[in-house]
């Protein structure tokens, strides 16, 4: 268990400093300055506990990653690739753990 948290700790990191060169480095004025990327933050922050979630807040979660699409998909290409990779992954999680809780229910 260990060797995978660590393992994917890396690759983690390794997102993050790829996303801070191509942002020109995490900062928060960088943060405050664009919106957005608080929220996309603040929605894959909750995958670590999407399983507690009820499907109201992950209807909510989903709703919030639709949203940002449309922001997402009018950066210039780099950006687009790294942050759309993420808010796909992020958004895909929350659907599937809806859709498993829905199978659990019945």
């Amino acid at each position: 268990m260990a060797k995978i948290s660590a393992g994917l700790l890396i690759i983690f990191l390794m997102f993050l400093s790829i996303t801070a060169d191509l942002n020109g480095g995490l900062t928060t004025a960088a943060f405050g300055e664009e919106a957005w990327k608080e929220k996309l933050m603040g929605l894959c922050a909750k995958t670590d506990v999407a399983m507690t979630l009820s499907p109201q807040e992950l209807k909510e979660l989903i709703a919030g990653c639709e949203k940002l699409q449309p922001i997402i998909d009018g950066l210039e290409e780099s950006p687009r690739k790294v942050y759309g990779k993420r808010l796909k992954m992020c958004r895909d999680l929350f659907v599937y753990v809806l859709e498993a809780k829905g199978r659990d229910a019945k």
